[in-house]
């Protein structure tokens, strides 16, 4: 089946006599820019199934799939982490309420809609979450409660705050998803398009792997969606992984937590936590092999390598997508005396207005990252004298150094300008220059799109 994509409205803006061009969410294609991120094939886990469906959650949606199903052909293995938004959504609460009470065990599907988020919508909304578990738990062959736990799937909405579920519409289509269940590349893919928001592309990867102590190759498949809203804990996003290696919940919950903290959370857009935020992951052991129970086994390390790579290249995707971007930037702090110090520096900057601004107009005002490296929070590594700032070119060649050890360099604006040019950046702050610790961060700029596709996202 074709890939099926939104389109983008064009708006025309003049901004001090300059005509921009935007574009937000509508109907039609993939940006061009964006076709490369998007694969045109892929190696799925085995036992593991996806598809989508049109529910029109969204009065205006009224042909794109808006709901997702993946599932597990066998009760498996599942974690997930949370945002930390006090005001979390319905399908939070009651996935991790789940998870709790399976004890990570028996798990069976991830259904989702998109267009709603089920958040701040009080009783009434728990009720409609559990609803939409207890609608896909019925679709599988076994009594889904045989082991009295309740509920075998997680939960997940993205969209507009505030307002209730059209639940009634939703529960009639996840029978019609769970009917177009399947394998293929054309499966997952639809599954990726359905969780969208304002992302301008699907996001889905997938990679073999292999664990020691085991013949078998593995596989692992990811999606996640999310443009704007973003910021740990976590970062307006949506993932879910899957995994044919088999993985005690235990030792599931453990990977993941720590591969999160390097990927889904060390990524900003625009500095705000949303109150859906959820990365789930399902293990279900169908590659066979010897099962990882804890990280004295000697596959954790290398599943533990492999999944925080994985979910790193995931995390980059939703930046790429963000709203209004046109730069992806990594920010790279290193010789910090702790590591929280690094991601704390690195966390700042990449939230700063004025730097991210200055990044968009190609500006090389180095003094906004190191006003933001100075106001760093609960950093108390941060010595003037000691501190240098650089840009490190995307092609290779050497970096431009803007501050050593606290004294301003002579910069080639011409060669700044030509660094800033390219989509990618990356931005080096040594915090000393004794070896130390690093911590990276990536993240992108704020153009005048940005404002557009907010200004009207709810309406």
């Amino acid at each position: 089946m074709a890939l099926r994509t939104q389109s983008f409205k064009r708006f025309t803006v003049n901004v001090n006599s300059q005509i921009r061009h935007y574009s937000v969410p509508g109907e039609g294609t993939v940006p061009s820019a964006k076709a490369k991120y998007v694969p045109k094939s892929g190696t799925y886990p085995k036992g593991f199934l996806a598809a989508s469906a049109h529910v029109g959650v969204k009065a205006s949606n009224t042909k794109f799939d808006d709901l997702a199903l993946i599932a597990s052909e066998t009760p498996c293995s599942g974690a997930a982490v949370f945002t930390k938004n006090k005001f979390q959504a319905a399908p939070v609460t009651v996935t991790r309420d789940m998870l709790q009470r399976r004890r990570g065990n028996g798990v069976r599907a991830v259904v989702v809609n998109s267009g709603c988020a089920n958040a701040v919508t009080g009783k009434g909304g728990i009720e409609d979450a559990i609803k939409m578990g207890e609608e896909t738990d019925k679709l599988f062959d076994e009594d889904y409660n045989s082991d009295d736990k309740g509920s075998r799937t997680v939960v997940m909405s993205t969209g507009v705050i505030g307002q209730r579920l059209p639940i009634r519409k939703i529960l009639h289509k996840i029978p019609t998803a769970y009917s177009e269940l399947g394998s293929s590349h054309s499966h997952w893919m639809r599954a990726a398009r359905a969780i969208c928001t304002t992302d301008t592309f699907p996001k889905l990867l997938s990679r073999t792997f292999k664990l020691p102590n085991s013949e078998a190759t593995y596989s692992l498949a990811g999606m996640t969606k999310g443009a704007g809203m973003i910021h740990p804990n976590m970062a307006t996003l949506l993932g879910i992984i899957c995994t044919d290696a088999p993985i005690a919940p235990s030792a599931l919950s453990t990977l993941l937590t720590s591969a999160a903290d390097k990927s889904f959370n060390s990524i900003s857009i625009d500095g705000d936590t949303s109150t859906n935020d959820t990365l789930a992951i399902l293990a279900n052991g169908a590659a066979g092999g010897p099962e990882i129970v804890s990280d004295n086994d000697p596959g954790y390390a290398v599943m533990q390598k492999t999944l925080t790579e994985f979910s790193e290249d995931l995390a980059k995707l939703v930046v790429r997508d963000g709203e209004g971007a046109t730069k992806f930037i990594t920010i790279r702090v290193t010789n910090a005396k702790r590591y929280e110090d690094a991601k704390r520096v690195a966390s700042t900057i990449a939230r700063s207005p004025l730097v991210k601004t200055a990044l968009y107009g190609k500006d090389a005002n180095w003094g906004r990252i190191l006003c933001a490296t100075g106001y760093a929070e609960g950093v108390e590594g941060v010595v003037p004298t000691e501190t240098s700032v650089s840009f490190i070119p995307t092609d290779g060649s050497a970096e431009l150094k803007l501050l050593v050890k606290g004294e301003p360099q002579n910069v080639d604006e011409e060669r700044a300008a030509e660094i800033l040019e390219p989509g990618d950046l990356e931005i080096l702050v040594k915090l000393s220059e004794e070896p130390g610790q690093e911590a990276v961060y990536w993240t992108c700029d704020f153009s005048h799109e940005y404002v557009t596709i907010n200004g009207d996202y709810r309406t």
